[in-house]
C-alpha cells in the first residue's frame, strides 16, 4: 500500500516538472550557435539567466519590450526541441529566430538580411532505388511532384494543430502581422559592410534588407553549386539554413506566431572561390541582430 501511495505521489507530482520558469509574457528570440547569440546578448537590458534543461536562457528587455534569448544548438532537432521547451516552460507571445544563412537566390549578396514569408524543408525526402531509366520511389506522397535530384525526391510534411486537421505542408508561413511589421523596417542603411574595424575584409556592396519570399532548411551544411542551383529552381527560395523550418513547424503546431531573420554569411556553394562563412559569419550575425532589435522596437508589447 505504501508503495502504491508513493507511486501515485510521483505521478501526481509530475506536472510540476512542466511549471513555467517565468510568468512574464515575452518575445522569444532564438539563435543556433555562439556567433549568433553573441550578436544579441549585449542588446538585452536588465539581463538575468535561468536554466532550461541545462541550457542558459537570458531574460530581460530589448528596446523596452520583455524578451528571452536562447541558443538552441545547430540543426533541425535541436531547434525543434528547444522551441517546444520554450513553449512549455515560458509565457511565449511570439518566436523570432536570428542568425546566418546561405544565399541561394542569385540576386542576393553576402550581408543581406532576408525575412522570409514561409519556410520549407529541403531534405524531407524519399531516397529512391535505382530502376531502369532512372529512380523509382516506392510510393508517392505530396511533394513528390517536385523535380527530383537524382535519387532524392522531395516530399511535403504532414502535420496539424488545434485549429486545423492534419494535412500536407510544403512550407509553414510566417505570422502575417509580424511580417507586416518587418515590411515597414528600413534597416538597410545600418547594416555592416566590413567584417573588422581595420576594413581589411569588406563587402563590395552595401547589404540590404529583403522581406518576403521563401526560406528552406535541412539538417546538412550546404556548400555545393549544383545542388544550390537545383534548390533555387525547385523551391524558388531565397535562403537556406539548418533550423528555421523546424522552428516554424513547431510554432505552427502550437499556434505561436513566428518570424525568422537570416543574414547571408555565404552563398551555399555559389561563392566564387572558397565558402565565405568563416570570413563573414560575425558580420552576418550582427546584421541579423540589428534588424531584430529594430523589429522588436516596433512590436506593440
Amino acid at each position: 500500500m505504501k508503495f502504491l501511495l508513493a507511486l501515485v505521489g510521483l505521478l501526481t507530482a509530475s506536472p510540476a516538472l512542466a511549471q513555467k520558469l517565468d510568468e512574464q509574457p515575452r518575445t522569444a528570440i532564438m539563435t543556433a550557435f555562439p556567433p549568433e547569440h553573441a550578436a544579441l546578448v549585449g542588446r538585452i537590458e536588465q539581463p538575468r539567466t535561468v536554466r532550461l534543461n541545462g541550457v542558459p536562457v537570458t531574460l530581460g528587455q530589448m528596446a523596452g519590450k520583455p524578451v528571452l534569448l536562447v541558443e538552441s544548438g545547430v540543426s533541425m532537432v535541436n531547434a525543434a526541441m528547444t522551441t517546444q521547451w520554450l513553449v512549455d516552460r515560458f509565457a511565449v507571445k511570439r518566436i523570432l529566430f536570428s542568425g546566418i544563412a546561405g544565399g541561394i537566390d542569385p540576386s542576393l549578396h553576402i550581408g543581406d538580411v532576408v525575412v522570409a514569408a514561409d519556410w520549407g524543408q529541403f531534405m524531407e525526402s524519399t531516397i529512391a532505388r535505382e530502376a531502369p531509366g532512372g529512380y523509382a520511389p516506392i510510393f508517392r506522397t505530396p511533394g513528390n511532384d517536385l523535380p527530383n535530384y537524382g535519387m532524392i525526391f522531395p516530399r511535403d510534411v504532414e502535420v496539424g494543430n488545434e485549429a486545423e486537421a492534419k494535412s500536407w505542408h510544403r512550407a509553414f508561413p510566417a505570422d502575417p502581422a509580424l511580417l507586416a511589421i518587418a515590411r515597414a523596417l528600413s534597416s538597410s542603411e545600418s547594416l555592416a559592410r566590413c567584417a573588422d574595424a581595420a576594413a581589411a575584409k569588406c563587402l563590395p556592396h552595401q547589404p540590404s534588407l529583403h522581406v518576403g519570399g521563401r526560406g528552406i532548411s535541412g539538417p546538412a551544411f550546404m556548400d555545393n553549386a549544383a545542388y544550390r542551383q537545383y534548390l533555387f529552381a525547385t523551391f524558388q527560395a531565397q535562403v537556406l539554413d539548418m533550423e528555421s523550418a523546424a522552428v516554424a513547424q513547431v510554432a505552427y503546431a502550437n499556434r505561436v506566431p513566428f518570424l525568422a531573420f537570416r543574414s547571408l554569411s555565404d552563398l551555399a556553394g555559389g561563392d566564387a572561390e572558397q565558402n565565405q562563412m568563416s570570413v563573414f559569419m560575425a558580420l552576418a550575425s550582427a546584421n541579423s541582430a540589428r534588424v531584430v532589435q529594430d523589429f522588436v522596437a516596433r512590436l506593440p508589447d
